[in-house]
C-alpha cells in the first residue's frame, strides 16, 4: 500500500478543491468498481456488489485537507490567508504551502511584533510569502486555497506525511475495494467532500445512498506521548473502533459488529472514545430518518500538523476487519 499511500497524502486538496486528489483515486479504483459517478457537490461514489438480499452498506473516508485561503495581498506581495478547517496558529510558522497552480508559499509571522516566540500564536498576525515583488507580481490572488506540502517519510512500520487525515482513509478504502473478491451485499465507497468544514459530502452522499448501514473510516487521537490527555490509543495496538467522539454516539449494534469480526478473526482492535471531534460517521447517522452508523479509526499522533504519523500495521488491520465485515452477511 505504501505507493498508493504516498501519492494520496502528497496530492493537492483542500476542502473545496479536490479536484486533484479525486482524479488521483477515480484512477486507483476505475478497474475494481461495478460503478462509479461523482455526485453534483464532488464526492466519488464506487459501487461493489449489488445484492437484492444483503444490505446496502455505506463506507466513508474524505479526500479532502485542511489548509488556509488567501484573504488579501498587500503592496509588497505578502499575502493574508483564513484557515480551511482546524488549522492551529502553533504548527504554522516556517511551513510551506502549495496553491493549486503549483505556486509554493512559507507561512511566517510579523517580526515587528518583537519576541514573538514567547507570546500566543495568531494567525491574523501571520502572512505567506511567495516571493513576489508587488502585489501586481504575486502569481496568487484572493480566494485562492493552499494545502500543505511534505513529502511521506518512512521510518519502519511508522509512516509519517501530511493529510493522514483523511487520506489514511481513503487508502484503507482503496484497499478494501482490491481484497474484497465477493461480498452479499451492496457496498457504496465514498470518497468525500469538505469533511474537514463541516461533513458536508457525507452529508449529501447519505442521503442520496440511503444505506442500511453506515462506517466512517478516519484517523483518531492517540494518548501514547509525552503528558499527553489520557486517551486509551496507541500506535501499533491495532485500529479503533469508535464508542463515541464529540459528536455522536456510536450505534451500538455497529460497533458490537465490528467487535465480533475483529476477535473472530484474531485480529488487534483498541475501543475509542474521543472527546473532542467527529467524522462523517455523524452525518450518516443522521441522514434521513436515521442510520446505524460507526467508525473504524486509524491511530494518528500529531493530528491536523503537516508531520501526521501513523503505524502501517493499524491500517493494514484496518482493512482486514473491513473486508472481514463486507465478505459475511450481517445481522443488525
Amino acid at each position: 500500500m505504501i505507493e498508493t499511500i504516498r501519492n494520496l497524502v502528497q496530492a493537492y486538496g483542500p476542502s473545496g478543491y479536490e479536484d486533484e486528489i479525486r482524479a488521483l483515486i477515480r484512477a486507483e479504483v476505475a478497474d475494481l468498481a461495478d460503478e462509479i459517478h461523482v455526485d453534483p457537490l464532488g464526492n466519488l461514489i464506487v459501487r461493489k456488489g449489488k445484492a437484492s438480499d444483503g444490505l446496502t452498506i455505506m463506507l466513508s473516508a474524505h479526500m479532502d485537507e485542511i489548509g488556509v485561503m488567501v484573504a488579501y495581498i498587500d503592496e509588497k506581495g505578502f499575502a493574508r490567508f483564513t484557515p480551511i478547517g482546524g488549522v492551529s496558529p502553533n504548527t504554522l510558522i516556517g511551513g510551506r504551502v502549495r496553491f493549486a497552480n503549483g505556486t509554493v508559499g512559507v507561512i511566517h509571522i510579523e517580526e515587528g511584533l518583537g519576541g514573538w516566540r514567547n507570546k500566543p500564536l495568531d494567525i491574523s498576525k501571520m502572512y505567506i510569502d511567495v516571493g513576489a515583488t508587488g502585489r501586481d507580481q504575486a502569481p496568487i490572488q484572493v480566494g485562492d486555497a493552499a494545502g500543505f506540502t511534505r513529502p511521506l517519510d518512512r521510518n519502519g512500520d511508522r509512516l509519517i506525511a501530511k493529510s493522514m487525515d483523511d487520506r489514511i482513509g481513503c487508502a484503507v478504502l482503496i484497499e478494501t475495494l482490491r481484497q474484497l473478491d465477493t461480498t452479499p451485499h451492496t457496498v457504496y465507497f465514498v470518497f468525500s467532500v469538505q469533511e474537514e468544514v463541516g461533513l458536508v459530502g457525507a452529508r449529501t452522499s447519505s442521503y442520496g445512498i440511503a444505506p442500511d448501514l453506515g462506517i466512517a473510516v478516519d484517523v483518531t487521537g492517540t494518548g501514547d506521548t509525552p503528558e499527553a490527555t489520557p486517551v486509551a490509543i496507541a500506535l501499533g495496538k491495532g485500529p479503533a473502533i469508535k464508542v463515541k467522539d464529540g459528536g455522536m454516539l456510536a450505534h451500538p449494534a455497529v460497533k458490537d459488529l465490528m467487535v465480533r469480526r475483529a476477535e473472530a478473526a484474531q485480529l488487534p482492535y483498541q475501543l475509542e472514545i474521543l472527546c473532542g471531534g467527529t467524522t462523517d460517521a455523524m452525518a450518516i447517522q443522521l441522514a434521513r430518518e436515521g442510520v446505524p452508523a460507526g467508525c473504524l479509526s486509524i491511530p494518528t499522533r500529531h493530528v491536523h500538523s503537516p508531520s501526521e504519523m501513523v503505524d502501517l500495521n493499524d491500517v493494514q488491520n484496518a482493512v482486514k476487519l473491513l473486508v472481514e465485515i463486507l465478505r459475511q452477511p450481517i445481522e443488525l
